[in-house]
């Protein structure tokens, strides 16, 4: 896989605009991904996508092959998001104890806004997973980033700290921080991590839509993950606190973006 993109970054650094396509397909998604983790909102992951691919591209002539191509990508897009700050996900963000008592408001045990068994599934999805990963929002940026990196993407704390520019120990503290916060939080109010607690996704529908935080018929994220709150129950040992957040699957980056990138570069 390295040696296929240092073969089309040769390209592209030659003038090759479909090797330039070609490395934007391959990044596009992780790059969508990460930006959505860090901002929850769409709109806001959009606009962060489209920033991060264009230092990207303006910037691939310094890649200088030291590290993995895919690493430095995330270097790019770890930089951009620690310092620009999306404008829904920065008026969202609030502290963990406010964040409580959103989690402890308005559950109802009957669902309004759900009519058959369908769109119930749908609803309680949207609902886990913006309730879930707009958690991380009280978490501040660097913590965050943190988070997201090795708890759901996996890196190990030598990779995740290659990406931030910052010391082994430095990110293994934050991490730790961090994963004591989100673990204490969802073990003391989500019912998926700890079935001892009230709250369930169902339980919080028809307060989430009444507070426009999710809308039913413009649903964020539940169209493109499976069922993902049963999964959570079946992954093994792992913790459930990161199984939950492990359990999403990866959302597709919005085909617009690479069009008018293409449009930009005057890719056919």
């Amino acid at each position: 896989m390295e040696n296929h993109l240092k073969i089309l970054i040769e390209k592209a650094n030659s003038g090759d605009r479909n090797a330039l396509e070609l490395i934007l397909n391959e990044i596009k998604d992780m790059v969508y991904n990460l930006s959505l983790k860090m901002l929850l909102f769409p709109e806001d992951a959009k606009d962060a996508t489209q920033e991060i691919l264009i230092k990207v591209i303006t910037h691939l002539g310094t890649f200088q092959f030291h590290s993995k191509f895919k690493t430095w990508v995330y270097r790019v897009a770890t930089n951009h998001l620690l310092n620009q700050k999306g404008k829904r996900s920065k008026e969202f963000a609030m502290s963990f104890e406010d964040y409580a008592l959103l989690i402890d408001s308005g559950q109802s045990n009957s669902t309004r806004y759900a009519k058959n068994e369908g769109e119930l599934a749908l609803l309680e999805e949207e609902v886990k997973v913006s309730c879930t990963h707009g958690l991380l929002l009280c978490l501040d940026e660097a913590a965050r980033m943190v988070y997201i990196l090795s708890e759901i993407l996996e890196f190990n704390s030598l990779e995740g700290s290659a990406i931030l520019g910052i010391t082994p120990e430095n990110y293994r503290k934050k991490l730790s921080r961090s994963r004591t916060k989100i673990r204490n939080f969802l073990n003391n109010k989500c019912g998926l991590a700890n079935s001892k607690n009230p709250c369930r996704c169902s339980k919080k529908i028809d307060f989430l839509i009444d507070q426009n935080i999710i809308g039913p018929k413009d649903l964020r994220f539940a169209h493109f993950t499976n069922r993902s709150i049963e999964l959570v129950a079946q992954i093994g040992e792992l913790e459930k606190s990161v199984a939950i957040y492990r359990s999403t699957t990866s959302f597709p980056c919005p085909e617009s973006i690479l069009h008018e990138l293409k449009t930009t570069l005057k890719i056919d």
